[in-house]
């Protein structure tokens, strides 16, 4: 199983929308699917129209006494499962301090699915926390999506720096513009000048427009509805991008 996990510290940059649209491709595909919601606001779960809650809370998941597995649900298409969010996710830092290695819980819970899904995308909370931290150890790839804007380039920045002072060379940071608007001339300029600057941009933009922000009204991946609008073909692009960096 590949673990992608859709993370920035700075909140508001399309997190959700990637982790719900690029799922939605792979299980389309016929990848066995699974997306983990780990943000306590419950965006992918409302998305995948299926209730944020989770029996126990987390503590019992965090804690070991009760199995990723039984939290697993079926959404509406094929090939793809949730495991839901739940409000006391917002104490997820404080339940792993008391762990034994806590960075790397996420990581034993997620190797007993090795077997069943191809795939698991990761929703994460906007932060550089105990959770971050045990996101970089689980993934495969951390997919970073980025405003064109200079605070969105500084969190960037930052991420980037925290992984080297940390040894996360293992760790592959994917970052692509998001929410793109070329009418702009910061965004047209950033887009254009970003190779060799950023690290590892990907080639794959994700435009502003009013099609994404209709999944929240029809509670639906993006290529469900819009299947030939821009933001939708783009994020087609950059999943066939991401691929490739997995297959390498």
């Amino acid at each position: 199983m590949k673990t992608i996990a859709c993370y920035n510290i700075k909140g508001g940059v399309g997190k959700t929308a990637t982790a719900v649209n690029l799922a939605y491709l792979a299980s389309r595909e016929g990848a066995r699917t699974l997306v983990l919601d780990l943000d306590p606001q419950g965006a992918t779960s409302f998305y995948f129209r299926i209730k944020p809650k989770i029996k126990g809370g987390v503590k019992k998941l965090i804690d070991g006494k009760r199995d990723i597995s039984e939290l697993i649900k079926a959404t509406d298409y094929a090939n793809l499962d949730l495991v839901p969010t739940d409000f006391s996710f917002r104490n997820m830092d404080l339940l792993l301090e008391e762990e034994k290695n806590p960075t790397l819980r996420l990581r034993k819970l997620l190797k007993n699915l090795d077997e069943e899904y191809d795939y698991a995308f990761l929703d994460c909370p906007p932060s550089i926390s105990l959770v971050s931290e045990n996101v970089f150890q689980a993934a495969d790839a951390l997919l970073v999506p980025t405003i064109p804007s200079t605070l969105s380039l500084r969190t960037l920045e930052q991420l980037l720096k925290f992984c080297r002072e940390n040894k996360l060379g293992k760790l592959m940071v994917l970052p692509f513009f998001s929410m793109v608007d070329l009418r702009k001339q910061m965004h047209r300029s950033i887009v254009e000048n970003s190779a060799g600057t950023l690290g590892d941009v990907l080639r794959s933009v994700i435009p502003y427009a009013s099609e994404v922000e209709k999944m929240g009204l029809k509670r639906a991946a993006l290529s469900s509805y819009a299947p030939k609008s821009r933001p939708a073909l783009a994020y087609e692009s950059l999943w066939e991008e991401i691929k490739v960096h997995l297959a390498r």
